[in-house]
This record gives structure tokens, C-alpha cells and sequence, in this order.
């Protein structure tokens, strides 16, 4: 297990697809493992094998205390829309508000080829919907109309140069507090 450089924008295989996975061995336990500890050391909460290179389909995701590794995974069912600022480690720097479904019904498979199924809302739910898809080829600039949607965070947000109450000042207060918590 190892950390791994993440591939950024502009690397042309962050736009391959993933091939599914079919042999379950220790070539995939290896991969799983080194998404997980490059995940945890951007730090992110989710990250998909494309990102590293690999077209595969498997990506991992983690909050709250829990942990998905997500082989051949599919969304069966969603519900609801949610806008929120949403980031991505292959584009560090910028957050823009997406919209994406509310609550996700998965069906994936475990490092040992067993399938699970979960449902997952809120937070978790984006991140999913996130990594699915990077498995895809696809990015979440791709659901904005214009770049100039995308908000810049620079980590000195509060270098005291815009009032911290006006609607700027706090937009990339949330902007920050995005970047940190929603980076992917």
C-alpha cells in the first residue's frame, strides 16, 4: 500500500472510461489499498482508479467513519436533487455548487468479487455519484455551463482584504470550507 500521484486535469486518461474488473486477485486488493491511503493522504473523501491512472472500474469512498471499496459498482436507483459545492483532487484550487441526486441505491462488488448493495443520502451520496463518474471518464466541470462558474480557493481566504459578512466574504468562506471537507 502506497501513496500514488493523482492524475490532474488536462491528463488525458482521467477521460478513459473503466473497464470492468474480472479477475478479484491480489493485482486488485493492491489497487484497493493504494486508493484508500492516496484517498487519506490528499486527504479526500473518495477517489476512483482513473485518477490514478488505472481504467478500471473501482473507486473507494470514505466518511463518516465508513468505507467503500466499489468494484463494477452501479447506481439502481436515485432520488431527489441537491445542489452543493462539490471539488475534485485531479482539479485542486476550485469548488463549484453541482447538482446531483439526493439519495443513491448502489449495487457493487467487494475486493473478493461478492456483491453488496447499500443506499446512501446527503454527503455520502454525492461522493458516489462523484466517483461513478470518474469511472465514466467524466468530471464535475462537465456539469457547469461556463468555467467562470468555478470558485478559486486559495487557503487565505481570511487575509483580511474583503469584509468576511459580505456575500463574497462568505462564499469563499463556504468555498473553503468545501475545498476542505468535499474535495474528492
Amino acid at each position: 500500500m502506497s501513496v500514488k500521484p493523482i492524475l490532474l486535469l488536462g491528463d488525458p486518461r482521467l477521460r478513459m472510461p473503466g473497464e470492468p474488473v474480472e479477475s478479484f486477485g491480489k493485482l486488485l486488493h493492491s489497487l484497493l489499498d493504494d486508493l484508500v491511503h492516496t484517498m487519506r493522504a490528499a486527504p479526500g473523501a473518495g477517489l476512483a482508479a482513473p485518477q490514478l491512472g488505472e481504467p478500471l472500474n473501482v473507486a473507494v469512498v470514505e466518511a463518516k467513519g465508513r468505507t467503500y471499496e466499489l468494484v463494477n459498482p452501479r447506481i439502481m436507483r436515485d432520488k431527489g436533487d441537491v445542489t452543493d459545492l462539490e471539488g475534485c483532487l485531479s482539479i485542486p484550487g476550485y469548488v463549484a455548487d453541482i447538482t446531483r441526486r439526493e439519495r443513491v441505491w448502489v449495487e457493487a462488488q467487494d475486493r473478493h468479487g461478492r456483491v453488496y448493495k447499500f443506499s446512501e443520502h446527503g454527503y455520502i451520496a454525492r461522493a458516489v455519484q462523484h466517483e461513478l463518474d470518474h469511472l465514466k471518464g467524466k468530471l464535475y466541470i462537465d456539469y457547469l455551463d461556463s468555467l467562470d462558474q468555478l470558485i478559486a480557493v486559495t487557503g487565505d481566504e481570511d487575509d483580511g482584504e474583503s469584509d468576511p459578512e459580505s456575500p463574497e466574504g462568505k462564499r469563499a468562506k463556504r468555498a473553503a470550507r468545501a475545498a476542505e471537507a468535499h474535495s474528492h
